[in-house]
């Protein structure tokens, strides 16, 4: 009978013994991302789309200012592909030590060429936004437009040989409203911010859609082509807004 206690007792609690996209995903309260999913009545279509190992680049659009979508795409991916992906986050994150701790528990990483292609190259599923900052903090009234893509998730894909799974959320915008977006001229030169109307977030209604992995034909050395690299960005940009789109003609009121 004490073996029979001890066993587990030695398994639950040697903490020491689990990894770290373990202890991510174990220790911190799940059960709050479970209740924003179910407060958001998120919808999730094409889950299928993730490829359940290797090297793969998760890119969605980005939208709502508060990184909900950022945390929410990292726990889908975990719940309905099995898969713990880097999320490539703002570098304002890891500014300090307050906000770099937290943020490095939850899964993110500073978004750098460098880190995701070093994740890319050991097999690991990254979440990386194409629009950058400029889709996460554009004002609600140019909401589901998508901004310029960057070019370096292209980059990644060709350096490392990895698909693409272009993804789109829809309910950020309206969960979070902002305002206008802040640029920075003098001090944090380039930067942007938010100009957020409310905190704490309306009871819209998600929908997140993986589309079909994008395989792309070319040698590593294309990274390199300029012109190519940014005619791929355009095309899966532009087949990104159609699907956003048609998902916005499908679906109505999203708070009904």
């Amino acid at each position: 009978m004490n073996n029979f206690l001890t066993k587990p007792n030695k398994k639950i609690f040697n903490l020491k013994s689990l990894d770290r996209d373990t202890l991510i995903f174990r220790v911190l309260p799940r059960f709050l991302l479970e209740i924003l999913r179910k407060y958001f009545r998120m919808e999730v279509e094409g889950a299928k789309n993730i490829p359940r190992s290797g090297a793969v680049i998760i890119a969605p659009n980005h939208s709502g200012f508060s990184g909900f979508d950022a945390f929410l795409l990292g726990h889908i991916i975990q719940q309905e592909a099995r898969r713990i992906p880097r999320v490539m986050t703002h570098h304002f994150w890891f500014l300090t030590e307050t906000t770099a701790i937290p943020a490095q528990k939850m899964g993110f990483t500073e978004a750098t060429y460098e880190n995701g292609v070093n994740s890319l190259k050991r097999g690991k599923a990254i979440v990386l936004f194409p629009e950058g900052e400029n889709g996460n903090f554009k004002p609600t009234s140019e909401r589901y437009q998508l901004q310029e893509f960057k070019r370096g998730f292209v980059r990644m894909a060709l350096e490392a040989g990895c698909p693409i799974v272009p993804t789109i959320v829809l309910g950020a915008e309206e969960t979070h409203i902002n305002l206008k977006k802040l640029k920075f001229t003098k001090f944090l030169k380039g930067s942007v911010i938010p100009l957020p109307l409310n905190i704490l977030p309306l009871p819209a209604k998600w929908r997140i859609r993986f589309l079909e992995p994008i395989t792309l034909p070319y040698k590593p050395s294309a990274m390199n082509d300029k012109d190519l690299v940014h005619e791929i960005a355009q095309d899966i940009q532009e087949k990104m807004q159609l699907a956003i789109e048609e998902e916005l003609h499908k679906r109505g009121n999203p708070f009904i």
